[in-house]
Parts: structure tokens; C-alpha cells; sequence
């Protein structure tokens, strides 16, 4: 029955398989070749793939194939037959054409299996994404199975490595989670001597650049080291997979495909010792180690000695290498062999236990469950030191307890053997041994193991001085009564022993969920924030209550100096040493300052901020107390503090990124627009101007006065059109500036319309204008000027999109508090879908051939926006579009308002 509880799988293991299988549903599959250095045979590895599975008829498309001119490469991609192929994508800029993949028509193509070539390359400007790898993402999110190649040297986390073995700095990476992503990886390998031999035949560069990468980048020592990066990290990938299948089938037995080691670390000063040899043991073995250490209840009441010594064990195992856990638990042995099966270890190591072997079967051996309990898990013991078991004897700090308690032990005892001799009359003496347990339970859940020792024996022996024949005296006269003593002093310490052990369960789940609740309301505040300023000061707060500590968050300032965000006390950093210790924890990425093995010299404790590119600030803090306050648990805590702090600033950091970015981009967009615009339509009527001027001045006497009439109306027209672009310009800076002052007046539609078709009447010529104004019409609160501008741009708008010698009509009326104006022609109408886009700046509709710069329409919602009313168009029933002018009337014309009366008037 143990055997099959153990084989039964993780539940929550099963649930997390369960939701990774739904995510992954409906999306497609990545496969990736893996190689150590361009040349190993990445692509030809994929084409070879790709061939045989199209020999199957699966649907495979090349999306992009860089071949880098390799003849082998070539005839595998041409065939016979060759692999169908997407055609690539141009794209121009700054004067070259550049070609590219092509995802949109990839993503309409959508075949079975795309192939995608170096996944680490990055696109053509003006593409959806910047980076290929974030268009495999949308090929795989539209189900689309992917084969793609990618060199170690483009794994993000690999890129410090590869720039210190190499010395070159590569620029376009990939990040690990698409690797972790990936459904297979296939390494590609090829020994350093063969691809140098490729190299000198010309397989891998052109001629001319042999030379140069066989002296930079493929020295024999580079490709060996880059060789080593890709194969560890293909064997982590391939681990990690084996440690899923196994978590997702609740396989509990140890895999020892590769060496992992744990050590148990304590507060015994042997865990140095142990530490050491582990880490002797791991490096011979070159296996991955851990220290891991168990809080239990009863350990979470160690003394400030012991848990500086389990902080001091764990900080010297971090140093060698280690990866340090803590875990929680009621049994250490089985937190450990939980932790050991989930990450699949094959050695524990354990120190030999030095005690007297009575405790052993009072509080249990962790050796013995060790053992026991491994299955396929080897355990190594070893011995500490004579000096270390000498320090260890002498060196246990157990909680004393007040004299207060033991005398208040003995007073409930009392007690109850008051409530007995009430009760002993008349209730059998099983009810008065029930009273005696009580006050066991009551004396150890208020005062501990030895009080409640001490409320046992004595309870026992009241019982006896008192109610047992003969009275008064310890003399027991039926020898039956010893085993009812032993049974009672029995039952009692067990009480009193699981009662404490309660106690201590309640105590250590309180410090645990005022942990969780002191995180969850920091990362509540923090969550509400977006300022800078303001999340650190929140952070801070935060820390100043919980852990009874000056903090203060410090972030890099303009000239990348680290300087004072937000904080409960500056004085934490107010020397240029704490400055400069800060400035070491933020450069290295690691805790330092007070309380830590480097720079302990220092006042406060500094906590680098991480971010997902690098440390993005530290934390600096000072207890108001004293620094062994904050023990392994607290600064795992504070730790975690800072991180949600990080977190937090990262999230807004990048907030603000985002919007210098978008801002960036409407602003290089606005840029471009303007430039076009400007570039063509000053640039036309300019060069006219200028070609008409010459004309003149060349042949002015020998033209008629007829043509030179027509030649000066050219310029004329050219030269209001000018006029006209530029004022629509202006216009549209005062607007966006905020320069536009509207000065209202009461004025008549008649007016406004009338000024407006004056102004436009040569161009009006041959159309027919129909003019309906309600002649009920109030005055309008309007500035006329701005609102001519208006009725211009419409009508300028109607004759440009409506064909010549058609009809335009212009209709005015009020309802109710509002007036309302409309411009409609017979033109072709609004596209699908345009009918807020065209009051965009630079907004041309589809198709069109007219001249402007798309601002006309534009400035006519600014000025009725001015005004606060609004601008609105849609189609017309039988053809055309038309625009429609809504105003706010307020008020009442000064004429029309009621005559004040006299004060005496109504009296």
C-alpha cells in the first residue's frame, strides 16, 4: 500500500501537466537545430527533416532559408523536387532594398510545417515584429508547426559567456524562454577540428572571410568552450523534460541519469564541515549541489546563536556554489526526501549523529528516517570535527522559561486538586483524573514543555497523596493504582507533549501568514502605483513597519550614479561609504553592507533590485534594533520585499518606456506624414510658380497679352494654394499648441454662410449650391472667423471628392439648445469604416488623387471641439456624403434677454 501511495501522482502536478497541455492545444509545435557555430550543419539538418517529411505529404513551406551561398545547402533546398517556397517580402529603406520573411503571407499560407532559418535574426524595419523569433511566436499561436535553427552564442543568459570566452559581443539574441518553449531540440555537433577543416574548404564563409574568422571568432579554443555551452545546455533542456515526465506521472523514484547532491544543513556547527566535503564531492563529480535547510516548530524557537549560525552555514554554501533552500515542515526528513525526489537527486548527505542515543527514541533520528525512508536515494554520513563536536556540546542555548511559570504550573495543579476534593464525594475517581489532564492541557498550551513536565508529575502525585486509600499519605495500599499512575503520568506528558507541539504548530503558521499577509499588502499598494517616487516610498513604508528599519530605495539618476528615490530616513545612506557600498551591490547584483560577508563594515544592509535585464536600484535599509533581529526567516522575507519592489519599479519603468516609445513612434510617424505631404504638395506648386516666372521673364515681350494673362493666373492660383497649405499648417500648430483663443459672438448663420461661399465662389463655378436656412433661425454663439474656416474647409472638401458639376447643399437649422450645419455633395461617399479616420491628421481617403495635405478636416474638428460642439460624417441614402456641424447654444442674445426691473418694481 506505501509502495502505491508513493507511485500515485502529484495532484497539483497533474493539474499544472493538465494546463500546460490546454495552453499548448490548438497551437503549433517548435522544433529547433541547435549547433555550437555557424557551419556545423544547422540548416542542412532542418532541410533534410523537411524533405522527408514532405515525402510523406505533410504540407512543408520554406518561410526563409539562408543558404550563405553553401553549394550543399543549395542543392538540398532546390531539389529535385524543390521544397515550395514563400516568396520574400522588400523592403525599402534609406535607399536599399532590403528582403525579408514574409509573415503575413506565412500566415496566410498556413501550412502544416514552416521552415524558418536563423531564429535570432532581426527584421527589416517596417515589419509587424523586430525580432524573428517574435514572428515564430504568432506562427506557433496560429497553429502552425515550426522548424528553426539558432547557435548558442544567441541564448540571452549565454551572452556574458560567449563575449568572455570569444571577445565578441554578439548583438542579437533569443530569449531562454523560447528555448524552454521549444517542443524538441536536436543538437547539431561537430568536433572543433572538422569544422575548422569546413572552414579552409570554403563551406562555411566566402573565401575572403576565411581568413578573418579563422583568426577571430573560430580559434580551436573558442569552438571547444562554445562546444561545451551547447551541449550542457541541451543536456539542462533535455533534464528539465525528464523532470516534467516524471512530475506529470508521479514517478517518486530517483532517475540517477545525472549527479545531484543535497547536504542538510543546522544549526551544528558540523554543518561547515559538511558543507566543505560536499562541495569536494560535487566537484569531483561535476554534479549540481544544494544546502537545504528545514524550519520546523519546534526549530522556529532556535535561539539568536543557532539561527546565526544556520545563516552563516547557508551564506558559506551560497559562496561555493550552492543553491540554498529553506523549507518548511513538521518532519525534517521527509521535507528533505520531498524536496530530493523533486528535483531528482541521488545523494544526501547527512552528519553522524553525536547525542546520547536515548533521544533518538524520545524526539526520533533523522539518520534513521533518512535511511529508511531514501528508497533509491544514496545517504553518505560523515563525521565532524573534535572541535566541532567539543563547540557543540558546549554551545546549545535552550528557551528558558520564567520561574513564574513553573510556580503558576504548581498552582493550577492546586487547583485542580481543589476542584477534586469538591467533586470526590460524589464522582468516581476516573472524572478526577480527567480533571488532573485538563489542567495538564491548560498548563502547556500557555506555558510550555517544562511546566507542563512539571504539572504532570505533580498532578500524579496529588492524585495519589489525596485520593487514593490511605489518604494523606503516598503509601498505596492496592497495587493496581501503579499502573493507573504510570497510565495517567503517561497520558499526561503525551498531552502535554502534543498540546506544545500544537502551540508551537499555531505559533510558526501565525508567523507564516503575517509573512504572506505583510507580502500580499505591499504587493496590493504597489500594484495601485505607477510613479516612481511613489512606489518607493510605498516599499519603504512597508519595510520601516514590518521590520522595524530605516529604508530608502535608490535608482540611477541621469549621469548613472545611484541617488535617493523615496525612503523613511535619507540618513540611511548619508555617507559617501554607504554610498559606496550601494554602488557595489547595485554594479554586481549581490546583497552587501551590514549583515552580510562583504563589506560588512557598512551601517545598512543593500539589496540589489533586479529586473529581467540587469539590477535596476538597490534597496538600502537599517534596523533601528540590533542586526541579529533579522534572522534566516526575516531575510528571506526582506528578500522577497525586494523583490516585489523591483517588480514593481521595473513595471513602471517599462510603463514609461512604453510611452516614450509610442510617443516616439506617433511622433516619427507625424514626421514622415508631414515630410510627404510637404515634400509634394509645396514642392508642385513651387516648382509652377517658379517655371511660370521663368517663362515671363524669358518670353514675357513676345507673349500676347492673352497668355500672358493666363500665365499670371497660374501663379496667382498656385500662389493662394501655397497660401492655403500654409495656413492650414499654422492653423494646425495653434491648435495643438493650445494657441487657439475663440472669441464667441452672436451672429446668424446667413452671415457665416454667405462669407464662406464668397470666398470660394470662383471654384464654386459651374455647381449648383442649394442654400436652406430655417429663416427661425436664432443667433449662435460663434467666433465667425474660425467657424468660416470651417465651412471653407468643408466646401473645399465637397469639391474635391464629389465629381465636377455636381450638386453641393448646405442646410442650416436649430433644435432645441443646439444649431446645426451640413455640407453634402453627390461625391462617392465615406469608405467603410472611415467615418472617424478622416478627421485624422494626414488622413487621405483610399485611392485618392487630389491634391492637400490632409489636414483640412482636422482643423475643423479642432475648431468646433473649441467651440464644444463636434463634427460628424456619414453617407448619404442615394450617394454622396454629407458633413454635419453641431453647436452649443448657451445663453441668450444680449437684445433678446429680459429687462431688469427696478428693485422697487416688485415691492
Amino acid at each position: 500500500m506505501a509502495d502505491a501511495r508513493e507511485d500515485r501522482p502529484d495532484p497539483e502536478a497533474l493539474l499544472a501537466a493538465a494546463r500546460e497541455e490546454e495552453e499548448r492545444e490548438g497551437k503549433g509545435k517548435l522544433k529547433i537545430f541547435f549547433g555550437a557555430a555557424p557551419g556545423v550543419g544547422k540548416t542542412y539538418a532542418m532541410l533534410a527533416a523537411a524533405r522527408s517529411l514532405h515525402a510523406e505529404d505533410v504540407d512543408v513551406v520554406v518561410g526563409w532559408v539562408e543558404t550563405h551561398g553553401r553549394a550543399e545547402t543549395e542543392a538540398l533546398l532546390g531539389g529535385p523536387p524543390p521544397l515550395p517556397r514563400l516568396p520574400a517580402i522588400e523592403v525599402e529603406h534609406r535607399g536599399r532594398t532590403l528582403r525579408d520573411f514574409d509573415l503575413e503571407a506565412a500566415l496566410e499560407r498556413r501550412p502544416k510545417l514552416l521552415l524558418v532559418d536563423e531564429l535570432a535574426h532581426t527584421n527589416a524595419p517596417g515589419l509587424r515584429h523586430p525580432k524573428r523569433w517574435q514572428d515564430v511566436i504568432d506562427l506557433l499561436d496560429a497553429g502552425i508547426d515550426v522548424y528553426t535553427t539558432v547557435n548558442v552564442q544567441h541564448i540571452e543568459s549565454l551572452n556574458d559567456v560567449v563575449a568572455q570566452v570569444t571577445g565578441v559581443v554578439v548583438r542579437e539574441t533569443v530569449p531562454d524562454s523560447m528555448i524552454e518553449r521549444a517542443d524538441e531540440i536536436e543538437l547539431i555537433d561537430l568536433p572543433p577540428d572538422d569544422l575548422l577543416e569546413r572552414l579552409r574548404e570554403g563551406k562555411v564563409y566566402l573565401s575572403e572571410q576565411i581568413e578573418r574568422a579563422a583568426s577571430n571568432f573560430f580559434r580551436k579554443g573558442n569552438l571547444i568552450a562554445l562546444r561545451e555551452l551547447a551541449l550542457r545546455r541541451t543536456a539542462e533542456r533535455v533534464d528539465d523534460q525528464m523532470r516534467g515526465y516524471m512530475r506529470a506521472h508521479g514517478i517518486q523514484k530517483t532517475w540517477a541519469v545525472a549527479e545531484r547532491i543535497v547536504v542538510c544543513v543546522g544549526p551544528s556547527p558540523m554543518s561547515a564541515r559538511l558543507i566543505r566535503a560536499t562541495r569536494r564531492m560535487a566537484g569531483s563529480l561535476k554534479a549540481e549541489w544544494h544546502a537545504v535547510t528545514v524550519q520546523t516548530p519546534a526549530q522556529a524557537r532556535l535561539s539568536q546563536a543557532d539561527r546565526g549560525r544556520v545563516d552563516r552555514n547557508l551564506a558559506l554554501a551560497e559562496r561555493l556554489g550552492a543553491t540554498t533552500v529553506q523549507l518548511h515542515g513538521a518532519q525534517v526528513a521527509g521535507e528533505v526526501l520531498r524536496y530530493a525526489r523533486q528535483h531528482n537527486v541521488s545523494k544526501i548527505v547527512v552528519g553522524k549523529p553525536t547525542h546520547p542515543r536515548w533521544k533518538d527514541f524520545v524526539y526520533g533520528s533523522l539518520l534513521d528516517d533518512l535511511v529508511r525512508q531514501s528508497g533509491d536515494i544514496d545517504v553518505y554520513v560523515i563525521q565532524g570535527t573534535a572541535e566541532a563536536q567539543r563547540s557543540e556540546v558546549g554551545s546549545p542555548e535552550r528557551r528558558r522559561v520564567a520561574p513564574l511559570a513553573y510556580a503558576l504550573s504548581a498552582g493550577v495543579v492546586a487547583l485542580c486538586t481543589l476542584v477534586s476534593w469538591v467533586m470526590h464525594p460524589s464522582s468516581d475517581l476516573a472524572n478526577l483524573i480527567m480533571v488532573y489532564l485538563l489542567g495538564v492541557v491548560f498548563v502547556a498550551s500557555r506555558f510550555g514543555r517544562g511546566p507542563s513536565v512539571l504539572a504532570s508529575v505533580l498532578g500524579v502525585a496529588a492524585f495519589d497523596f489525596f485520593f487514593v486509600k490511605p489518604y494523606l499519605t503516598f503509601v498505596v495500599s492496592d497495587l493496581r493504582y501503579l499502573v493507573t499512575f504510570a497510565i495517567m503520568l503517561l497520558v499526561a506528558l503525551i498531552i502535554a507533549g502534543l498540546t506544545v507541539r500544537i502551540r508551537r504548530d499555531a505559533e510558526s503558521a501565525g508567523q507564516r501568514e503575517q509573512r504572506t499577509a505583510a507580502l500580499y499588502a505591499m504587493s496590493r499598494e504597489l500594484t495601485a502605483l505607477r510613479e516612481t517616487d511613489k512606489l518607493s516610498l510605498a516599499a519603504a513604508r512597508h519595510v520601516r513597519d514590518v521590520f522595524e528599519a530605516d529604508a530608502v530605495v535608490l535608482l540611477p539618476g541621469p549621469d548613472g550614479r545611484l541617488a535617493v528615490c523615496a525612503g523613511t530616513a535619507e540618513g540611511v545612506v548619508a555617507g559617501e561609504q554607504e554610498r559606496a557600498v550601494a554602488e557595489w551591490a547595485y554594479a554586481r547584483g549581490k546583497v552587501a553592507g551590514a549583515g552580510t560577508d562583504t563589506l560588512p563594515s557598512a551601517g545598512a544592509m543593500h539589496l540589489p533590485l533586479q529586473g529581467s535585464s540587469g539590477p535596476i536600484g538597490v534597496l538600502s535599509v537599517r534596523p533601528r534594533g540590533s542586526w541579529q533581529s533579522l534572522d534566516l526567516g526575516r531575510r528571506e522575507l526582506l528578500g522577497a520585499f525586494a523583490t516585489q519592489t523591483s517588480l514593481a519599479l521595473e513595471r513602471a519603468l517599462l510603463a514609461r518606456q512604453a510611452q516614450r516609445a509610442q510617443l516616439h513612434a506617433q511622433a516619427e510617424e507625424l514626421r514622415n506624414a508631414l515630410l510627404s505631404s510637404v515634400s509634394h504638395d509645396l514642392r508642385t506648386p513651387l516648382a509652377t510658380i517658379t517655371g511660370v516666372a521663368g517663362a515671363l521673364l524669358d518670353e514675357g515681350a513676345a507673349l500676347d497679352p492673352a497668355a500672358r494673362r493666363d500665365l499670371t493666373q497660374t501663379v496667382l492660383e498656385e500662389a493662394q494654394r501655397l497660401e492655403r497649405l500654409v495656413r492650414n499648417l499654422l492653423d494646425m500648430t495653434r491648435l495643438e499648441s493650445g494657441a487657439l483663443a475663440v472669441k464667441k459672438e452672436w451672429l446668424p448663420l446667413e452671415e457665416i454662410v454667405g462669407a464662406a461661399l464668397n470666398r470660394v465662389e470662383e471654384r464654386l463655378e459651374g455647381r449648383e449650391v442649394s442654400i436652406e436656412l430655417d429663416r427661425a433661425t436664432e443667433l449662435v454663439p460663434m467666433d465667425g472667423v474660425l467657424m468660416e474656416q470651417v465651412l471653407i474647409n468643408l466646401l473645399e472638401n465637397a469639391l474635391k471628392y464629389s465629381p465636377a458639376g455636381s450638386p453641393i447643399g448646405i442646410r442650416g437649422f436649430t433644435e432645441r439648445s443646439t444649431a446645426m450645419l451640413e455640407i453634402a455633395d453627390r461625391g462617392p461617399g465615406l469608405p467603410p469604416g472611415e467615418e472617424e479616420a478622416i478627421f485624422e491628421k494626414f488622413h487621405r481617403g483610399r485611392g485618392q488623387t487630389q491634391r492637400g495635405l490632409g489636414l483640412g478636416l482636422t482643423i475643423c474638428r479642432g475648431i468646433v471641439a473649441a467651440h464644444g460642439g463636434q463634427i460628424t460624417a456619414e453617407d448619404r441614402p442615394h450617394g454622396g456624403a454629407v458633413f454635419r456641424v453641431t453647436l452649443p447654444i448657451e445663453g441668450r442674445p444680449p437684445h433678446l434677454a429680459a429687462p431688469e426691473l427696478p428693485a422697487a418694481a416688485g415691492a
